[in-house]
């Protein structure tokens, strides 16, 4: 996904970029040699400062700036960046029209913005074992429609009207295949609810036998993924890119 960010982006050496909800800086570390200045932000200042600390291979070619900063309410002058990149920032805001007028306001004429999206659900198991069992037994509502999260922008057309809604000419949506991989039943069950805070916290107050229940569940959900070796789960983004 960071690959085929920076293809889209096309990043030129004296450009000074802005890193929107930029997590622990992995974008910064694949932009560090190819551009001027980065702007590394995050509305977490725990990621900020996780990124701020990170080793950064060929930072002495680049200016990096860590700062917390909100999507909607950019703090930077009008027309002040050549491009703006995001990885996974816009469908978890609540007003994405908002933050992406926002990222053209900052953009410089014919200045690129770069940012990836999950496609719908039904097209990433690897993300959506536990949602319909805890739905299916009341323990979570269903997302609704309009509200942020992981599968809010995931239509092409939905993006392709906002991103020009806002401004934005030559939109374009492209689909990247992503695969993960686990060992087994256990590592999956880690590392999703290592990355999902609100699952972590939703399982850790049922009581024992429900737990079971719905792990059981989700795990039933992703048996047609096991081979004989591990768990291969599909899973598709979308990279949209504009000017």
């Amino acid at each position: 996904m960071t690959a085929a960010l920076v293809a889209a982006l096309d990043p030129q050496q004296d450009d000074i970029v802005l890193d929107l909800a930029g997590g622990t800086g992995d974008l910064v570390e694949a932009l560090a040699g190819c551009v001027a200045r980065i702007v590394a932000t995050d509305l977490s200042p725990v990621m900020v400062e996780a990124a701020r600390r990170r080793g950064i291979a060929n930072a002495e070619r680049c200016v990096i700036e860590h700062r917390v900063m909100d999507m909607q309410a950019i703090d930077l002058p009008d027309a002040s960046v050549d491009a703006v990149v995001s990885r996974f920032g816009y469908m978890l805001v609540p007003d994405p029209a908002l933050a992406l007028r926002e990222t053209r306001r900052v953009l410089r004429p014919g200045g690129t913005l770069a940012f990836a999206t999950w496609a719908p659900a039904k097209r990433n198991p690897w993300a959506t074992a536990y949602g319909p069992p805890l739905i299916e037994r009341d323990l979570q509502e269903p997302p609704q429609p309009g509200e942020p999260g992981q599968f809010a922008l995931s239509e092409p057309e939905q993006i392709k009207a906002l991103v020009q809604g806002a401004g934005f000419a030559e939109v374009a949506v492209e689909e990247v295949p992503v695969e993960y991989r686990f060992a087994d039943w256990a590592e999956y069950r880690r590392v999703i609810t290592s990355l999902a805070a609100a699952l972590r916290e939703l399982l850790g107050t049922l009581d024992d036998a429900m737990r079971a229940e719905v792990d059981e569940a989700a795990e039933a959900r992703l048996e047609r993924f096991r081979t004989d070796s591990a768990y291969v789960l599909p899973g598709v983004a979308l990279v949209t890119s504009a000017s």
